[in-house]
């Protein structure tokens, strides 16, 4: 048998629960359009899309350290922000304060994506929902930040042009969000 080696494209030494924003695309498996598609620049959201909108949407209520800002569900993929917030303080079984470990970016999108899967499954005869990992960038400043939300809003308008699009003719670059 041969082991797979799992290349991580997480930042080393990144601590992903301190508090800060991200950008965060996540996929689905084989790239398939399986959340609707883009119809006159505004997405059509299937049954599936639905639900994986109704997760991200969900996102701040299943992890009290974190906040979903502006997110996009395309037919193939999700964008979206997320500012994870400081580390929590809850209650021990002796009633005294304790200092519990803050969920990482990457438990977030994790969960995101098995509680969508399972949804979906109830619903549809989908199996394989999603493509293994996900893609993010530590957005630093707030030029960032708004070149990044300007980019989800305008994604379902350059469907046409995005490089996530299996029938784009003529792809744009993978990260024309990016500041110059």
């Amino acid at each position: 048998m041969i082991e797979e080696t799992r290349r991580s494209i997480r930042l080393k030494e990144f601590d992903y629960s301190q508090p800060g924003g991200y950008f965060v695309t996540i996929v689905t498996h084989h790239r398939r359009c399986l959340f609707g598609e883009v119809v006159d620049g505004i997405v059509q959201l299937s049954e599936a899309g639905r639900i994986v909108n109704e997760m991200w949407r969900g996102l701040s209520e299943r992890f009290a350290n974190a906040s979903a800002d502006l997110f996009v569900v395309m037919p193939n993929h999700v964008h979206g922000i997320v500012t994870v917030g400081a580390q929590l303080i809850g209650p021990d079984g002796g009633g005294e304060g304790a200092m519990n470990r803050a969920a990482t970016l990457g438990q977030m999108i994790r969960a995101v994506k098995a509680a969508s899967t399972h949804r979906i499954r109830q619903s549809t005869d989908l199996e394989i929902v999603w493509q293994r990992n996900y893609y993010e960038h530590v957005i630093r400043d707030e030029e960032s930040l708004n070149r990044i939300r300007q980019y989800i809003l305008d994604n379902p308008i350059r469907w046409e042009l995005d490089p996530e699009n299996p029938q784009a003719t003529s792809p744009e670059p993978a990260d024309i969000w990016r500041v110059p």
